[in-house]
């Protein structure tokens, strides 16, 4: 285990979070407002917004194999100010047009900025983090993802509430910059030039990893695609409740619980993540009330808590100090495919049978990836996470 004395909470750490943190609640602002955006002004419907919110992932997936390349030859901080400044371009431009096919445009070009950034943070964050700390530093670490899933949705409500969808989009462009700001400002550690030649572009330990890992995030991100329209559906008052609640849970769990990952066995763990997604979605199917809703947002977001400390923490330790950018964008790129392939599909589900279908569907899908991680935890088809020095 790492020394007491080896301090997790650097300033490097803590600057890297602030600007995921402001990166994140820019995107959380984009979660609320686009399904509104493409189904209001833009005049589509369910499926159009299923679309619009999954389409990111396709350049994202292209892209992040390249990005964990890159961030080993120009290094992490290169990539987290082109990822947040493209990111911002996106949002600036997204009032500007008015079809659907242009909105999708617009996302594809964000998956490329969130290729750059997510990769470049990930890659980042296991340079600095101690060694036999990574679970705790993942929990910590991305308190600025769910933040910002929790508090980008209030601002959004209150920016188009006091004027018009531009509002918001413009105060997600301003986050963006921020983030950009901040991130200049961050060290990068000295890089040993590899004498193998370019890293590779797929870290094939983590692939069984990451199957489980994509299947969490396809499932959920029927919750966050669909919490705004559904909760509009079901007349629940405060619109933008449910992804708060959502972000608020997981932030909570991830402070209580940060060493857990640490502790436990990684595979076990995440199969029990898995199944917490897969009953929280099946509530929300079979009680389309707000209390249902809300109850199954609640007990995924518990699930969610533990998954991505859990798959991360085992995918790196299958990884060497010179494979980490191709580990973060291996797994990421099972983190773009989840969170667009989730949205169409279900999507699709929805725009034929109603929202509630989507949910049941989802449930479905996280109930396969737990009894697949389950699986690889009995074959031992990989090995559990070790301590292993990440400095």
């Amino acid at each position: 285990m790492a020394p007491p004395t080896e301090r997790l909470l650097t300033p490097a750490f803590v600057g890297l979070s602030i600007a995921e943190l402001a990166y994140f609640t820019a995107f959380g602002v984009a979660i609320y407002t686009l399904p509104l955006y493409v189904t209001g002004p833009i005049g589509s419907d369910e499926s159009g917004a299923g679309l619009a919110f999954g389409s990111f992932g396709v350049t994202a997936l292209i892209c992040r194999p390249y990005a964990g390349r890159l961030a080993e030859t120009l290094g992490r901080r290169p990539l987290l100010i082109f990822g947040a400044l493209t990111s911002g371009l996106g949002m600036l431009l997204m009032p500007m047009v008015d079809s659907l096919a242009l909105i999708i445009v617009l996302r594809l070009l964000q998956g490329v900025a969130e290729a750059a950034f997510f990769v470049a943070g990930f890659a980042m964050l296991a340079d600095i983090a101690p060694p036999g700390r990574m679970g705790e530093a993942l929990s910590y670490n991305s308190l600025g993802l769910y933040l910002g899933i929790a508090v980008g949705p209030v601002l959004a409500e209150t920016l188009i509430g006091v004027g018009a969808f531009a509002n918001a989009w413009n105060g997600a462009a301003v986050l963006t910059v921020l983030a950009a700001t901040i991130s200049a400002f961050l060290p990068e550690k000295a890089r040993t030039p590899s004498t193998e030649g370019p890293a590779a572009l797929i870290h094939r330990p983590a692939l069984p990893l990451s199957l489980g890992f994509f299947a969490s995030l396809a499932a959920v991100s029927g919750v966050l695609a669909f919490a705004s329209l559904y909760s509009e559906q079901i007349q629940l008052s405060n619109t933008s409740l449910a992804l708060f609640l959502y972000g608020a849970v997981v932030v909570l769990c991830r402070i209580v619980f940060a060493k857990v990952p640490d502790r436990l066995p990684a595979l076990p763990l995440a199969t029990g993540s898995l199944v917490a997604i897969g009953l929280g979605l099946g509530l929300m199917a079979v009680a389309p009330s707000p209390l249902g809703f809300l109850a199954g947002v609640v007990l995924s977001a518990v699930g969610v808590s533990f998954s991505t400390p859990a798959f991360f923490a085992a995918i790196f330790a299958t990884a060497r100090p010179s494979e980490r950018g191709a580990a973060a964008g291996t797994a990421s790129a099972f983190m773009d495919l989840g969170l667009g392939f989730g949205p169409a599909a279900l999507g699709l589900v929805a725009g034929a049978a109603g929202i509630p279908w989507a949910f049941g569907v989802g449930g479905t899908i996280a109930f396969l990836g737990a009894a697949w991680t389950l699986h690889l935890a009995r074959s031992a088809r990989v090995v559990p996470p070790t301590p292993t020095p990440l400095n």
